[in-house]
């Protein structure tokens, strides 16, 4: 595999506008789901990155047949399906790579009965458990086995099949209630999901689902009732703006200095993503469903109420999203005041801080968990350097750390940066970047 660097003179403001791609964590979800039903799926506004693109290749490898009406834009038909598939050297490899590749447990289990997966792979960002996939369904009858030698995971249908059940879910995980949810709809009887996430991207699988004639109530709460039926048929769906983008580039308008509107953001489904924004002291304003983010000079952090440092924390929806941390936080380093960032969910997310440190960034790592950033006001403006992006959501942090800095920056690895965003680098130096792939 080529692996690509990018290289960034910062410093300069950018203008334009930015039109966010469509929702890489809905994509892996609602694409998996074409997997339960025989007939045609459309799918449009899906992102062009590596991690999406793995997954269809997964599928073609199953032998879904694959269409691409437009450059977003693509017809699944699942009519015929290699289940043996499943089991080659060649799926095996290339599902390990992909973190994504857990989504197709579900809708396999579903709807042929048995599904096998390796140890998927994915953001070193922590420990990222898959237990509240596979028991939920053990709870639904799946038998599992957990080859510990080849690190494969197999789950496989009584001979009665699924049978609908109440589950409490040990976590609020975003692609755990996803995959039982799909598993769920193909079931036998009714099915209580209690404790289940209930992001945008779960919402819009199971609205989705329910186009294709599943019965799922309690869309956009944390209990789920699920009605199983006989069979699924086709649908057109189409893909949100992707949230974590929107995040990056109202972040980006803050550190360059830029004035920048972000078409069609999908406003309704951010959440409080631009409240927690406008504490850290950047102007938004709504202009139908796009964000004018106005070129600022400076920005202050708000603090709370009784004068104490803010703290901003990732959880479960509605609250706060853990992928867009690192965003924060960077943000944070060229701001008037300071603020505590607390990234519960996972344990490496912070680790990236050194590289700030190094661009000349004021930042106290308290623990695995916890740093303090101390703005520094544009007095000090941030240094290029030569740094590694280590994954995704950090790698987009750099970036836009880079083109804030004064001088030139080197990023390694931006394949991982691929995995997320889609041609960033084209994008950006189009509203006046400077970005080389080298």
């Amino acid at each position: 595999m080529q692996l690509d660097s990018f290289e960034v003179i910062g410093g300069r403001p950018l203008h334009g506008d930015l039109h966010p791609q469509g929702a890489k964590n809905e994509a892996l979800q609602v694409i998996s789901a074409v997997l339960l039903t025989d007939e045609s799926v459309t799918i449009s506004n899906i992102p062009d990155i590596l991690d999406v693109n793995k997954l269809i290749d997964l599928l073609r490898g199953l032998g879904v047949t694959v269409e691409q009406l437009a450059p977003d834009t693509y017809r699944f038909c699942a009519g015929t399906v290699d289940i043996e598939h499943l089991r080659s050297d060649i799926f095996m490899k290339d599902a390990q790579r992909l973190r994504g590749s857990v989504m197709l447990i579900g809708p396999l289990l579903s709807r042929f009965g048995r599904a096998a997966l390796p140890k998927p792979g994915g953001d070193k960002i922590g420990r990222r458990r898959l237990d509240t996939h596979f028991l939920g369904f053990q709870k639904l009858g799946a038998e599992f086995k957990y080859d510990d030698i080849k690190d494969i995971y197999f789950v496989q249908q009584p001979p009665s099949g699924l049978q609908g059940t109440y589950l409490h879910m040990d976590e609020i995980s975003v692609t755990g209630t996803a995959n039982v949810v799909m598993a769920a709809v193909l079931a036998n009887g009714t099915t209580t999901i209690y404790n289940a996430a209930c992001e945008p991207y779960v919402q819009q699988l199971c609205r989705m689902l329910n186009t294709m004639g599943a019965r799922i109530e309690g869309v956009g709460s944390n209990l789920l009732h699920i009605e199983g039926v006989s069979q699924l048929k086709g649908t057109d769906h189409r893909c949100l703006p992707d949230m974590i983008e929107v995040g990056s580039f109202i972040g980006l308008a803050a550190m360059t200095q830029s004035e920048i509107t972000i078409k069609n953001a999908g406003i309704d489904h951010l959440g409080i993503i631009p409240h927690t924004f406008e504490r850290l002291g950047i102007t938004l304003e709504r202009r139908g469903d796009d964000l004018f983010i106005p070129a600022q000079d400076r920005y202050e952090i708000s603090t709370f109420i009784d004068g104490s440092i803010l703290t901003i924390y990732d959880a479960p929806w509605p609250g706060f999203t853990p992928d867009l941390m690192s965003i924060v936080l960077v943000v944070a380093t060229q701001a008037r005041g300071s603020v505590l960032i607390h990234q519960k969910m996972f344990e490496s997310r912070l680790f990236f801080v050194d590289k700030l440190i190094d661009m000349g960034a004021q930042i106290i790592l308290c623990d695995p968990h916890r740093a303090t950033v101390i703005g520094l006001d544009r007095r000090s403006q941030l240094r290029g350097i030569e740094m590694t992006s280590p994954d995704i959501r950090a790698g987009q942090a750099l970036l836009i750390a880079a083109l804030s800095a004064k001088g030139r920056s080197i990023i390694h690895n931006v394949h991982q940066i691929d995995r997320g965003y889609q041609f960033i680098d084209k994008r950006l130096n189009a509203i006046g970047a400077q970005i080389k792939r080298v």
